[in-house]
């Protein structure tokens, strides 16, 4: 069932994606070759909590981290450990939510650690950033859900990029999973009506190789089949009755 927001609602979301945002450019200050990706988890939760809120991700349905750590060829849900050091020339995803008086945000960024990265690496976050931007910019009411997932399939195409077909955006609210699961690829002018009051979290994932994935051991981080690097950026976007608000925009 799609739940829509009232205006009361969007004034938490939009809190909530305040702290996020602001979590993000803390947590990137502290990248850097050397530093463990449970070092950025506790900088994260640090923050968050400090602000009165909670971290989206910590114990949600067992997962133990309060961000999500994805390096290189993990496309998302890495869990953040001491012994998973940043290494010079790593790429790596980082996903946050939280929790602002019982309403979620989410969103996720990419980004290299240390050396400038290869030619492939660089059009690989590039686009996946640019199909992100595009599928926010066609949210707006009377549109169709489809749509989104067309708009980042369509630049990913555009640029040789595979599309993760496996996973995908969602609605978000009381829940940090809610109806409507949004595929990032298809035709659009499909599906539900794009109508104020909807917020989804929109999340291209994409790699310079083919789009089957794996699950490791850990139960938890999904990774290309191929071995390929992945990148992966999100946002928090509401419907309004004029077009749309990114709530996570930093």
């Amino acid at each position: 069932m799609i739940i829509r927001k009232s205006p009361a609602e969007l004034d938490k979301m939009r809190r909530a994606g305040a702290i996020t945002a602001a979590t993000i450019d803390l947590v990137l200050e502290a990248v850097a070759a050397g530093v463990s990706t449970l070092d950025l988890d506790r900088t994260a939760e640090r923050y968050i909590r400090g602000e009165g809120a909670i971290p989206s991700f910590l114990g949600y349905k067992g997962f133990t981290g309060s961000i999500c750590a994805s390096i290189n060829d993990e496309i998302v849900h890495g869990i953040p450990t001491a012994d998973r050091v940043l290494r010079d020339g790593d790429l790596v995803s980082l996903d946050f939510g939280a929790i602002w008086e019982g309403f979620h945000s989410d969103a996720a960024v990419t980004v290299f650690v240390g050396s400038p990265p290869s030619d492939d690496a660089k059009r690989l976050t590039e686009t996946t950033e640019a199909a992100l931007d595009a599928a926010i910019a066609v949210i707006r009411p009377g549109g169709r859900l489809s749509d989104i997932g067309h708009a980042i399939e369509q630049i990913a195409l555009a640029h040789g990029l595979g599309v993760i077909r496996e996973y995908g955006g969602h609605g978000i609210g009381r829940a940090l999973h809610e109806d409507p699961f949004i595929q990032n690829w298809g035709a659009a002018g499909r599906g539900p009506e794009l109508k104020p009051g909807l917020v989804v979290a929109i999340e291209p994932m994409l790699t310079l190789g083919g789009d089957a994935t794996e699950v490791r051991d850990d139960g938890w981080t999904v990774v290309t089949a191929d071995g390929s690097l992945s990148a992966h950026f999100e946002h928090t976007v509401a419907v309004t009755d004029t077009g749309h608000e990114v709530l996570t925009a930093r």
